[in-house]
């Protein structure tokens, strides 16, 4: 056993607990990765620990400040939080933090509700993605439609580099309004204050980031900038007399240490005020990591536990509010930064964790030189990148239905809330996707004879038809038999029937699922049968449908015995019951 294996041995040994539920096993990716740890191993992810520390760095100030809290909390958030995702997630190389993702939902709670108003729905919502990972939801999240992954990302994007205007143009305001609309009202009113010279270190700020990979890699733009233009703005204020340019330090009080954890005011009436708010940071926080961890994926060839995923975001989001900080979750940027410098192991998010504690207790006080302006160039850039605008505009080349979700998920971002944005979003989504699926699903009905040249539901007969009797009525589903097509069912069948039937056969062979609507839909038409006298079959059910129908005891409303196997079986008890019905 080398030396790294026994500095971390006691680690493994804390961390190798298993929650046992509905067969599902927690079990973090780093306990995995210490059974075949090596120096090597170590040395590669110390040095892209490192990296990605100096990247989630600026990235951290500038997500803190935009989302309306002091930098030091963003750097908090990137630490604690960080360092629970590497030490419990599901990934292996998924590095945890602020996004500006979360820019705009934060800066609206905290609008509305506070500083504490945040951290309870930043603690509810790492109770609802705990609670997502153990019910084993992780792969459903995956199957958020695309258009509105797009919509709301490209959405925020517009926000965020709304929201930078005035430290971009350094507008002399008082107050910036909230909404969308307002906010670039209220900039045009103001265009007669720009600052000059903190729109020159802005647009100098981003070019610096733009044609920073042109020359390096392995340095982030966005670093190299701060450091740049702190020092410029430092020289011009102290030195030249130009005072106009505001930094951190004349807005906020760098606070360079840890601070003790807090405890939150729970009461139901503030988690219900509160519940749709943290919704969204759920939503928004499992989408993001998922899709990061989905994305790190294919780059490295290894496969990520999604719910074991979820609950270290979950558990990051109950503990960083306890200490001032804001929603955490996967950043895609980071998680790449990693990868590509090396990182192949948890224990590269927990190095980058470190160093990001190492600057806040040693740097932190320099902090307040970086000039506004300058931070929000480099969100300017990070909305750019967040836009997906190529996406956007590709996506709107697809079918209307699509082009509806991503729209509306769009403009309901940008002009009214996050929050909204992603339930109507849904919504529609839901609803189109319920029309697509009625759609696809076939309700025919056959009164003569059955083609059997291309039946798999039993063996191949002898005779190519199989004849219908008279006074018999044979119904086939084609699909999932849901609410979305139980009227389709009884509009074919009141089309159809006619006063000579006596038996109605129904061909279940190519329905996959049955919903309760379906089950209900079903049941009134035994009922409704019995009534007329007509005697209902079905045929060709399979055992999931099977079980469920049993389950609602419709074999003792039908008969058992007229629940049967194939259609041959079902059409012998068919002719049976006419001839008998007959005499």
């Amino acid at each position: 056993m080398n030396t790294i294996t026994l500095l971390f041995l006691p680690l493994h040994l804390e961390i190798q607990v298993h929650i046992e539920m509905n067969k599902y096993t927690f079990q973090p990716k780093l306990i995995t990765a210490l059974k075949t740890y090596s120096k090597e191993k170590f040395i590669s992810d110390l040095m892209a620990g490192i990296i990605v520390g100096i990247v989630a760095l600026p990235l951290a100030i500038a997500f803190g400040i935009a989302s309306g809290v002091s930098p030091e909390k963003g750097l908090i958030t990137a630490i604690i939080g960080g360092f629970i995702v590497s030490f419990l997630g599901g990934s292996s190389v998924q590095i945890g933090g602020p996004t500006g993702a979360f820019i705009v939902i934060v800066y609206g709670i905290i609008q509305n509700f506070g500083i504490e108003g945040l951290a309870i729905a930043t603690v509810v919502a790492g109770i609802l993605l705990v609670l997502m990972g153990v019910f084993k939801l992780g792969t459903v999240i995956k199957f958020i439609p695309y258009p509105i992954v797009v919509g709301f990302t490209s959405g925020i994007a517009l926000t965020i580099f709304t929201t930078q205007m005035k430290d971009l143009f350094g507008l002399q305001m008082e107050k910036v309004p909230a909404d969308f609309i307002s906010k670039w009202g209220a900039y045009f009113e103001s265009i007669h204050t720009i600052n000059w010279w903190a729109l020159l270190i802005g647009i100098v700020s981003i070019v610096i980031i733009a044609v920073t990979p042109k020359f390096s890699r392995k340095i982030p733009g966005s670093l190299i900038s701060i450091i740049v233009m702190t020092i410029i703005a430092f020289i011009l204020r102290n030195y030249l007399g130009i005072s106009s340019i505001e930094t951190i330090g004349d807005r906020f009080t760098i606070n360079a240490s840890l601070p003790r954890p807090e405890g939150l005011s729970f009461n139901i009436e503030t988690i219900n005020l509160l519940l749709p708010s943290a919704f969204t940071i759920a939503m928004l926080g499992a989408i993001e990591s998922l899709l990061s961890a989905t994305v790190a994926d294919g780059v490295t060839g290894d496969k990520h536990n999604s719910n074991t995923e979820l609950i270290a975001q979950g558990a990051a989001n109950i503990v960083v509010p306890l200490f001032g900080g804001i929603p955490v979750t996967g950043a895609i940027a980071r998680t790449m930064t990693n990868i590509n410098n090396g990182g192949r192991t948890p224990v590269a998010g927990i190095i980058h964790a470190v160093v990001l504690l190492l600057i806040l207790l040693f740097l932190g006080p320099l902090t307040k030189h970086i000039p506004m302006a300058c931070l929000a160039g480099v969100l300017i850039i990070v909305s750019y990148n967040m836009s997906e605008w190529r996406t956007f505009r590709s996506l709107l080349k697809n079918p209307k239905g699509d082009v509806a979700v991503l729209l509306v998920t769009f403009f309901l971002t940008v002009i009214f809330d996050l929050t909204i944005a992603i339930e109507i979003g849904l919504l529609i989504a839901m609803f189109i996707f319920m029309k697509r699926v009625s759609e696809t699903t076939k309700v025919s009905v056959t009164k003569n004879s059955i083609n059997l040249s291309e039946e798999t539901e039993m063996p191949m007969m002898d005779d190519e038809k199989l004849i219908v009797p008279d006074g018999v009525e044979v119904y086939e589903i084609d699909g999932p038999f849901f609410f979305g097509i139980a009227n389709k069912f009884d509009s074919v069948m009141q089309r159809t029937g006619d006063n000579k039937t006596k038996v109605r056969i129904i061909r279940m062979r190519k329905v996959p699922f049955m919903d309760s609507t379906g089950l209900h839909n079903l049941e009134s038409l035994v009922r409704l049968s019995r009534a007329e006298h007509i005697q209902v079959i079905l045929s060709g059910v399979n055992p999931d449908v099977r079980k469920m129908l049993l389950n609602a005891g419709l074999d003792k409303t039908i008969g058992i015995e007229n629940i049967c196997s194939n259609i041959n079986e079902a059409i012998n008890k068919a002719a049976n019951f006419v001839k008998y019905s007959a005499s």
